[in-house]
């Protein structure tokens, strides 16, 4: 097995679309690194309950409020891979808070791959109204406000997770790479 050796007072941020594969790249990373994971969406779960619940309850812009003050807490620690929620890196002070330490990472993926990783999914607040139709409006929305962000794209189309994290791990100078 492989293992990259990490600058570890560093964090990479992973940013994107919903079904771009953040959660199970991060995963992957953090095996290959020995990074730690943390996933902002997670953690507002942990605090708050379901995202739907937010949403239905309180609307998006208190839940975005939620997502700032998590993603400072959150960026402010060392040596983690952070999975951020899909609009995270659409908020500027998000953006300024994970940039202070750590590269942010654009996966890009297809409208057409997003739609089929996404069929079936009730979870998601923001893809009420149809999987299809949603990708379709928010991708070109918000690829600009990704790529703004982004220290670094990785196009995740036709590669497995473990492929994107190998690849994100040589981009972000994670070291050399050791035998275990």
């Amino acid at each position: 097995m492989l293992r990259y050796m990490c600058r570890v007072n560093m964090n990479i941020v992973l940013c994107g679309m919903m079904g771009c594969g953040k959660s199970t790249v991060a995963a992957e990373l953090c095996e290959l690194t020995g990074m730690e994971h943390a996933d902002t969406d997670a953690e507002i779960v942990k605090a708050h309950g379901r995202i739907a619940d937010i949403f239905q309850t309180f609307g998006e812009p208190h839940f975005r409020e939620i997502e700032r003050e998590v993603t400072a807490k959150v960026a402010s620690r060392d040596g983690l891979v952070i999975s951020t929620g899909g609009g995270c890196v659409l908020d500027p002070v998000n953006v300024r808070s994970l940039k202070a330490n750590g590269r942010i990472v654009f996966l890009r993926t297809s409208a057409a791959e997003l739609v089929r990783r996404l069929k079936g999914d009730s979870e998601r607040p923001l893809l009420a109204g149809g999987v299809e139709k949603r990708v379709n409006e928010l991708l070109p929305l918000r690829t600009p406000a990704y790529l703004s962000a982004a220290d670094i794209v990785v196009d995740t189309d036709g590669l497995s997770p473990k492929d994107v994290a190998k690849k994100i791990a040589a981009l972000c100078g994670a070291g050399v790479k050791k035998s275990l």
